[in-house]
């Protein structure tokens, strides 16, 4: 079996073997984390149980939604850059302006969650603690821009030790605060240090594989054009957010009790636990895609064909399975007083094709350069997400969220691609993924 794959792998592409190879060290990466974290944040559930534990995840939640000033939506940019000018002077230029910008964005995304959380829950001192905590750990994602440069060279083995090795270090420190069983307050402290630990490996893993952080550099007029390219990204990544993870915002803010917000939590975590997959993929292929399309533009589609393919597989696979036995998965891992989580799961993994093939979409839209397409869209979904989670999630608690979650993704991830007409070649290739058998021939015909 090994030899069989060792001949196909051969027959591939130098540029395709090196994806895969890209790939694969990222994927071993996601898995192991994966399943450690996914393992620590059980016992951290447990512990909490579902009130707690959904306090922790609102404070989480409140700070992602503005995640995407701290962003800034810099990273597919930067990464196309590099990859298409490696040379160091624009590596240290781009990657130190890069750097710059989210230093700053960190900045003002801590002042906005504090801000808006006092106006939002100003008698509620432990949650606004909670989020001001957790909020300062984007200061510290500034160094996440390290990561660009190892994405776009398809070297992203360099960060998965130092990452793989903070992750041990904040899993032990989680079940360390289980053992003295401390307050939950105690666990945003362990994500703020998760965020520096990271940081600090970060500039490590850099300057042992040769870079200088001394060698950056900032420059105005390349900030310039990085916003105004980001510009769009930054509000589509706060609309993103708003359309796929308002809804346990608003289960938060709108039920008194927080435990509804502890079932949908944990159902959510186990339905994305996969999402590190596709998001792999687009970074290992962007770099790939974006130097093809500049050869050839018959390749390129045939390759974004089956890359929306495998994306289609992907989603089936993973989906089917897990929902039909989303009772034995809940009570297995979480325990009975989760068992309310069990029918959110069934229904909530099926909107995992929106990460899927909402993925492969962004990076035909940056390669494309039709990134203001990514606004709008997301703005769509926004306001189609509040206006059915309000109805929803006063009537339906948790599972109208999940029900508003599917709906939304269906029309912002497929309906709204015939709409636009710079969009209807991915609607098409969405249809084309939908038969199975063709999908098998071409993946084949890659292959082979």
């Amino acid at each position: 079996m090994l030899n069989k794959l060792a001949a196909i792998t051969q027959r591939l592409s130098p540029g395709l073997r090196q994806v895969l190879g890209n790939t694969s060290w990222l994927l071993a990466d996601r898995i192991f984390q994966m399943g450690l974290a996914l393992v620590v944040s059980i016992w951290v559930a447990r512990y909490l149980k579902p009130q707690d534990y959904g306090l922790l995840t609102y404070a989480i939640t409140w700070v992602s939604m503005f995640g995407a000033i701290a962003d800034l939506g810099l990273g597919t940019i930067v990464v196309r850059e590099i990859a298409r000018e490696p040379s160091a002077q624009n590596k240290n230029l781009t990657l130190g302006t890069a750097f710059v910008l989210r230093l700053i964005g960190g900045v003002i995304t801590v002042v906005i969650t504090v801000f808006t959380i006092s106006l939002v829950k100003p008698n509620e001192i432990v949650t606004r603690w909670l989020v001001g905590i957790v909020a300062t750990g984007t200061i510290f994602q500034a160094f996440g821009t390290i990561d660009y440069w190892f994405q776009s060279q398809l070297q992203s083995k360099y960060i998965v030790v130092p990452r793989n090795f903070v992750a041990i270090c904040t899993s032990a420190l989680r079940l360390g605060l289980i053992y003295i069983q401390a307050a939950v307050i105690a666990f945003a402290w362990a994500k703020l240090a998760e965020t520096a630990l990271m940081g600090l490996a970060r500039v490590i893993s850099y300057r042992i594989n040769g870079n200088y952080l001394s060698s950056l550099r900032f420059s105005w007029i390349r900030a310039k054009s990085l916003l105004r390219e980001s510009c769009p990204l930054i509000l589509s990544g706060i609309a993103i957010y708003v359309y796929s993870k308002i809804d346990q915002v608003m289960l938060g803010s709108m039920l008194e009790d927080t435990s509804e917000l502890g079932f949908y939590s944990v159902a959510v975590k186990l339905s994305e636990t996969f999402d590190f997959i596709p998001i792999i993929i687009a970074q290992s292929v962007l770099p790939k895609l974006a130097k093809v399309k500049s050869e050839s533009n018959e390749i390129y589609y045939k390759y974004f064909q089956i890359y929306f393919d495998i994306m289609m597989l992907m989603w089936l696979v993973i989906a089917l399975p897990v929902s039909l036995l989303s009772p034995y998965i809940i009570y297995t891992l979480y325990g009975q007083p989760y068992a309310a989580a069990a029918p959110i799961l069934s229904l909530y993994v099926w909107a995992q094709f929106g990460t899927n093939f909402g993925m492969a979409r962004s990076n035909y839209l940056n390669i494309e350069r039709k990134l203001q397409y990514s606004l709008y869209l997301s703005l769509s979904g926004a306001f189609i997400n509040i206006a059915l989670n309000l109805f929803l999630i006063p009537n339906f608690g948790a599972i109208g969220a999940t029900i508003a979650t599917i709906i939304t993704y269906f029309i912002v991830i497929i309906v709204l691609n015939f709409v636009l007409t710079d969009l209807r070649l991915v609607g098409v290739m969405v249809l084309r993924s939908l038969n199975l058998y063709q999908v098998y021939r071409r993946i084949l015909g890659v292959v082979q």
